[in-house]
């Protein structure tokens, strides 16, 4: 299986690939649980200029949570571990910190940038094709400030 709306933009869609038995299976179990095709022309276009399209600049969003992730390490080397970051998710620990999450996602966001809580001391961090250089830079900012 292979999400389309993450690092693809896609806004949403996914592909199961497999035997024509597998697939058929798949669709009957989806429907088992009231999952249906709704507007599939409209998904399968987005699907296809995100796979026509975005992948090359796969890279540029991995890159990118790389070096959010350095940049974080370099604060405080309890939030992130560079050398586990080998998509363009990344997630922040702030355990050591002495707050939770949701108040680091909080303070960001006061300073414009979204992040989303993932349990009581973790964030989780997206790069895509939205998020340049300097919106890495402003996040750097936003956490160095929240550090202090």
């Amino acid at each position: 299986m292979v999400c389309l709306s993450k690092g693809l933009s896609a806004p949403v869609g996914s592909l199961l690939c497999g035997t024509a038995e597998f697939v058929a299976r798949a669709r009957t179990l989806r429907k088992l649980v009231g999952g249906t095709m709704r507007q599939s022309g409209v998904v399968a276009a987005a699907g296809l200029v995100a796979l026509e399209t975005m992948i090359e600049r796969l890279s540029k969003d991995h890159a990118a949570a790389r070096r959010l992730a350095a940049a974080l390490s370099w604060l405080d080397p309890a939030l992130a571990d560079p050398d586990q970051v080998q998509t363009n998710i990344l997630r922040v620990d702030v355990s050591a910190s002495g707050r939770e999450a949701a108040a680091w996602a909080e303070g960001v966001k006061q300073r414009g940038i979204l992040v989303q809580a993932s349990g009581p001391s973790q964030l989780r961090l997206v790069t895509h094709r939205h998020i340049d250089g300097a919106a890495v830079d402003r996040t750097i900012a936003a956490f160095a400030a929240l550090g202090r």
